[in-house]
C-alpha cells in the first residue's frame, strides 16, 4: 500500500534547575500557610537589601511549615526521604506570594503565604524523586541560595565588628544581590513552568544583572531561548555560562541541545562528549548524544548511549524508550517493544512509548495490536497527530478505508503540514474510487515537499 508511518524522533533532554508545577492549585482542597517575618536593620542595610532577606527568611518558615504538614498528613510520609529532602523539593513545586510588606527606615516586615493542594505536591514530590537530575538541580539551587544566606549573615557579623570601608561594604552588597538573583531565577523557573517563556527570560535576566558571574544563570536563560527555539542566541548565554565555569558540565549539555536544535548534530556531540569527560556518570549527556547519533544515523552508536544510561540509572525509562526507537530504525522490532514495553512499565502515562510500540507493532504486521497502542496514545495526547496518522494506516491495512479517512482528517487538521498524512489519505481515497479527492490531497502532499507524491504526479503527468 506504500509508505504508511509517521517516525518520532528521540527524547531531548536538556538540565535546568526547575521541575514540573503542582496542577492546578485552585481545587477545593487547597490549604494555605501564611508566615510573617520582621527584619532589623543594620546601618549598612537598604531597603532592597532589608527586602531581599526577610523574603528569604518567610520563604523558608513556609517552607517548613509545608513541608511538617506533608511529611504528617500525606503520602510523602511513605518515600523515604528526609525532612530537609523534602523541603528542598517542595520549594521547587510552590512559590510563596507576598500579601502584606512594610518599611520603616529600621524595619521591614513582610507576611507572606503559600496556598497548595496537598495531594498535588505530593504527587509532584513522587515524581521528583524519580529524576535523580532534577532533584540534584534543585538541591544545588537550594545549596546556592543557603550558601548566600550565610556570607550575607558572615559579612554583617564582620561589620558590626570592624569599622567597615567602602569594601567590606561592597562584599556585603554583593552578597544581598546574589541572594536576591536565586529568588528572581526560582521567578524565572515557575514562569518558565507555567509557559511564559518571554516573562522568564526577563526574570533571569534581572537575575544576570544582580548577579553577573553566575554560569548557572546564563545557563537557565539560554534553555528559554532554546525553548523558543531561539538557538543562536541561546548558544550565546550557554557560550557565556561556560566561559565563566569551563567545568560546568550541564551547561554543555545544553549547549549540546541548543545546537541539536540547529541540527549541527556533530557539535552537538561534541558538547555531550566534553559534559561526558567532566561527568561520567551523567546519564542526560549519554541519553542525549545518543539522540544525536540516531539523527546522523549512527543507530549502533545510539543503543551503546542508551545502554551506559540504563547502567547508570535502571529506572530510566525514557532511555529504554530512546533504545527502542534505535532497534526500531534497524527493524529488530522485537526487541524495540521489549524496550517500549519496559520503558511503559515506568511510565504508563508516556504518550510516545504507546505511540512508538504501535509503530512497532505496524512494522510487524500486527494491526490490531498497534491500533490499541495507538488508542491509548490519543487517550494521553489527544493532538497527538502522528498517533492519528498510523492509527490510519493500520485501519488501511485492515482494508477499513473510511476509518483510515477519519484519522488522516484529523491527523492533517492537527498538523497541516503533516504532507505524509495527506498522501495515505489519498490513497485511502483511491482505494474507495475517489480519485478527485486522492489526487487532492496527493497535490497537498506533493506542495509539501513529499517526494513520493511527487514522483507518482510526474508519472501521472499531474501538475500540482
Amino acid at each position: 500500500m506504500g509508505i504508511k508511518i509517521c517516525i518520532n524522533k528521540f527524547t531531548l533532554l536538556l538540565i535546568t534547575v526547575f521541575i514540573p508545577s503542582v496542577a492546578n492549585l485552585a481545587f477545593a482542597e487547597t490549604k494555605v500557610f501564611v508566615e510573617e517575618y520582621t527584619y532589623q536593620a543594620s546601618e549598612y542595610d537598604s531597603k532592597v537589601s532589608c527586602r531581599a532577606l526577610a523574603l528569604e527568611q518567610v520563604k523558608r518558615l513556609l517552607l517548613e511549615k509545608l513541608g511538617t504538614y506533608l511529611e504528617s498528613e500525606t503520602e510523602v510520609k511513605n518515600f523515604q526521604l528526609t525532612k530537609d529532602q523534602i523541603v528542598i523539593l517542595t520549594a521547587g513545586i510552590v512559590r510563596a506570594e507576598v500579601i502584606d510588606e512594610r518599611w520603616d527606615g529600621k524595619t521591614y516586615y513582610l507576611k507572606a503565604k503559600i496556598a497548595a493542594n496537598p495531594k498535588d505536591v505530593a504527587n509532584s514530590i513522587d515524581k521528583l524523586r524519580q529524576d535523580r537530575q532534577k532533584t540534584k538541580e534543585l538541591e544545588e539551587t537550594r545549596k546556592k541560595a543557603d550558601e548566600a544566606l550565610r556570607e550575607v549573615e558572615k559579612l554583617k557579623r564582620e561589620l558590626e565588628i570592624t569599622k567597615a570601608g567602602k569594601t567590606e561594604q561592597d562584599q556585603y552588597k554583593k552578597a544581598v544581590n546574589s541572594l536576591s538573583a536565586t529568588d528572581w531565577v526560582e521567578k524565572g523557573n515557575a514562569l518558565f513552568i507555567a509557559g511564559r517563556i518571554q516573562e522568564a527570560i526577563g526574570a533571569f535576566a534581572r537575575a544576570i544583572e544582580l548577579d553577573p558571574k553566575e554560569a548557572w544563570i546564563y545557563s537557565n536563560r539560554g534553555l528559554a531561548y532554546h525553548h523558543l527555539e531561539n538557538h543562536q542566541r541561546a548558544i550565546r548565554d550557554l557560550d557565556r555560562a561556560i566561559e565563566l565555569d569551563p567545568k560546568f558540565a550541564a551547561a554543555y549539555l545544553n549547549r549540546g541541545s541548543a545546537y541539536s536544535g540547529l541540527g549541527d548534530y556533530r557539535q552537538a556531540i561534541r558538547d555531550y562528549d566534553r559534559a561526558i569527560e567532566l561527568d561520567p556518570k551523567f546519564v542526560l549527556a549519554y541519553m542525549n548524544r545518543g539522540y544525536a547519533y540516531e539523527k546522523l544515523g549512527n543507530y549502533r552508536q545510539a543503543i551503546e548511549d542508551a545502554n551506559r544510561a540504563i547502567e547508570l540509572d535502571p529506572k530510566e525509562e525514557r532511555a529504554y524508550h530512546n533504545r527502542g526507537i534505535a532497534y526500531r530504525r534497524l527493524g529488530d522490532y522485537r526487541q524495540a517493544i521489549r524496550d517500549f514495553d519496559r520503558g511503559i512499565e515506568l511510565d504508563p502515562t508516556n504518550a510516545e512509548a504507546y505511540y512508538n510500540r504501535g509503530t512497532a507493532y505496524l512494522h510487524l504486521g500486527d494491526y490490531h495490536q498497534a491500533i490499541r497502542d495507538f488508542d491509548r496514545a490519543i487517550q494521553l495526547d489527544t493532538k497527538h497527530a502522528r498517533a492519528h496518522s498510523n492509527r490510519g494506516a493500520a485501519y488501511l491495512d485492515l482494508g477499513d478505508y473510511r476509518q483510515a479517512i477519519r484519522d488522516y482528517d484529523r491527523a492533517v487538521e492537527l498538523d497541516p503540514k503533516l504532507s505524509l498524512g495527506y498522501y495515505n489519505r489519498g490513497m485511502a481515497y483511491g482505494e474507495l474510487g475517489d480519485v478527485q479527492k486522492g489526487i487532492a490531497d496527493l497535490r497537498s502532499a506533493a506542495r509539501l515537499g513529499f517526494k513520493p507524491a511527487q514522483d507518482y504526479l510526474r508519472s501521472q503527468r499531474i501538475n500540482w
